[in-house]
């Protein structure tokens, strides 16, 4: 108990204040019995005096002999010590001592002042009678004059005894009352510090983090007031801390989810956080952050923007590439925002990574588009103009070269007929796939496969290709159908098989295999043509673009057939793959869901 301060404390106050007013008390009532002890003597020694006087007045002229007897009897009766002194201080008469023994007592001071005043008092100690005693004297007049000086005195040793006994007692009672006090101060210091110890004992567990805990005792006093409090700031607490932790796990999921890499940077260029998808991206997930810098993205324009942010406080933006090593020719393109992060480390840098590779992409596609599109249209635009500026000057005097010229033309001009009714069915899927207003209907897959065979017969046969498809009577997957629009579905089939037979040399084959899982329905179109290579194949369904251009427009391609066949798989929610080797042929494979009532 005596280790807590505020107890040592609370009991050194009760201590002090009791043993102050108890030493205080007892001082002051040692000083009114010592003043009323005297008083009282010294009024009895003034009476005595006055006796003594009006009884030698009595005697009038009586002898010397009869006096001092006189004295001397009531100084035994009495027990005072009686001196008679003349005008000059010269002892007369004294019952102690004989006179003639005795100094001249004028200069005492009793004498002094009863010579001016009514009487004098003195209290030392007697040489003669070796004690203390306390001396009375009165002035003794006779027609208005100074005759003599009667001194009266009595020992103080009885008064001395007493007065010492008191303040034995007295002391005793202060110390037997500061044993009392000493034991009510502990008790008293107990009451006060154990709510105290209690509130801290509680404080302690809110401390903790349990800030569900309440204080649900009661003093009766001013600590009811400190508790309620205490219980309010405490809900109050949770309640922000509550908030915040839910704000905090927001905050960190959106983090963590959002498709930005986010991360905080010290003045050392060291990283010091990350969220998931920087670590993913630049591969810091299995190791301590500390360990890494920003050195080993490999950008001296990213460290020494860092290190600006650092110095000047103020906010940039970069751009950044960082070549992939998960693909060969691959490459992420980032805009980087670096600002100052505001926390006890006033050099700390947030930088977040913004991937726009999509959108450079997408924009350089738009622009290959365009010039793509720019170039189909002049091509035949240019034929046009130059083979009808030569007909126009040849003044049709040439038969046979009108008619090719005028073949060309028409060539010309269906060519470019077909590049923008490729281009407007396109356009107009997307329209119709935007607004949800395609209607899907079954669709047989056999039948139609053979209705587009029927419509490419002729080509097929002019390169004596042989297009291997198993007949309906071979076939069990004849009743095999899907979700699509009839006509739309043939054109994906058209366009393979055009593919097939335009890169596909003479005398080559081609096989189309139709196969059915409980998931969905496969076809593959497989020839034995020229092949794509492998850098190609990830570009193929771009519109406009073509493996070989000079190749592709000798046979009439234009770069739109199969990225209008992927779209159309797609918009029937299947996919599309391709496989190619160079020189042995290229496989595609399609694959739809089976239809069902719902689709």
């Amino acid at each position: 108990m005596f280790h807590s301060r505020i107890t040592r404390r609370c009991l050194a106050s009760f201590l002090l204040a009791a043993l102050t007013a108890l030493t205080i008390t007892g001082l002051l009532l040692l000083h009114y019995f010592h003043a009323y002890t005297m008083q009282k003597e010294q009024d009895a020694l003034m009476l005595n005096a006055q006796i003594i006087e009006q009884t030698l007045a009595a005697q009038g002229r009586s002898g010397s002999h009869e006096l001092t007897s006189l004295l001397q009897q009531l100084s035994d009766n009495t027990g005072l010590r009686i001196t008679v002194l003349n005008v000059d201080g010269t002892v007369l008469m004294d019952t102690s001592e004989p006179a003639a023994k005795l100094d001249n007592h004028f200069h005492r001071q009793e004498i002094q002042q009863a010579l001016t005043h009514e009487y004098g008092t003195a209290i030392r100690y007697s040489n003669t009678l070796g004690e203390n005693r306390m001396y009375v004297a009165i002035p003794v007049y006779a027609d208005g004059q100074l005759v003599r000086i009667i001194r009266t005195s009595n020992s103080l040793a009885a008064a001395e005894a007493s007065y010492q006994t008191l303040r034995q007692a007295l002391i005793a009672a202060i110390l037997l009352s500061a044993v009392i006090a000493f034991l009510l101060a502990v008790w008293l210091a107990k009451r006060q510090v154990a709510p105290l110890q209690r509130l801290r004992q509680d404080a302690a567990i809110i401390a903790h983090g349990d800030y569900g805990h309440r204080i649900n005792w009661r003093s009766g006093d001013e600590f009811d007031q400190l508790i309620q409090t205490i219980n309010l700031l405490t809900g109050n607490l949770s309640c922000r801390i509550a908030e915040a932790s839910a704000e905090a796990e927001k905050f960190a999921l959106v983090l963590e989810q959002m498709d930005n890499a986010v991360m905080l940077i010290d003045s050392r260029g060291q990283i010091i956080e990350a969220n998931r998808q920087a670590q993913e991206l630049f591969q810091l997930k299995d190791q301590p952050l500390k360990r890494h810098s920003i050195h080993l993205l490999g950008s001296a324009g990213l460290s020494e923007t860092a290190q600006r942010v650092s110095r000047t406080q103020c906010p940039e933006t970069i751009t950044y590439q960082r070549e992939s090593g998960q693909a060969a020719h691959t490459s992420h393109t980032f805009t980087i925002f670096l600002t100052p992060f505001p926390g006890q480390d006033t050099a700390q840098i947030l930088a977040v990574f913004h991937d726009i590779s999509l959108l450079q992409e997408i924009n350089e596609r738009q622009a290959e588009f365009i010039s793509n599109a720019a170039h189909e249209l002049s091509t035949p635009l240019t034929a046009i103009s130059g083979f009808a500026e030569t007909l126009a000057t040849q003044d049709f005097q040439q038969p046979e070269l009108t008619h090719h010229f005028a073949q060309v033309i028409y060539e010309q001009a269906q060519r470019m007929n077909r590049l923008i009714q490729d281009l407007l069915q396109l356009a107009r899927l997307e329209t119709l796939s935007h607004s949800q207003e395609l209607s899907l209907t079954p669709v047989s897959v056999q039948p139609a496969i053979r209705s587009v065979l029927s419509q490419l017969s002729p080509c097929f046969q002019e390169k004596k290709q042989t297009v291997l498809f198993p007949s309906a009577k071979d076939d069990p997957q004849n009743d095999l159908q899907i979700a699509a629009v009839p006509e739309l579905f043939r054109q994906i089939i058209r366009n393979l098989l055009e593919n097939a037979n335009k890169y596909t040399p003479a005398d080559g084959k081609i096989h189309i295999f139709l196969e059915a899982s409980p998931q969905c329905i496969t076809i593959r179109i497989a020839d034995n043509g020229i092949g794509i290579a492998p850098e190609h194949l990830p570009r193929i369904f771009d519109r406009f673009y073509r493996v070989d251009k000079a190749r592709a427009r000798s046979t009439g391609g234009n770069g739109i057939g199969l990225s209008l066949v992927r779209y159309l798989t797609e918009l029937f929610h299947g996919s599309i793959q391709v496989e190619s080797t160079i020189g042995q042929g290229t496989t595609f494979s399609l694959q739809f869901p089976h239809f069902t009532s719902q689709a």
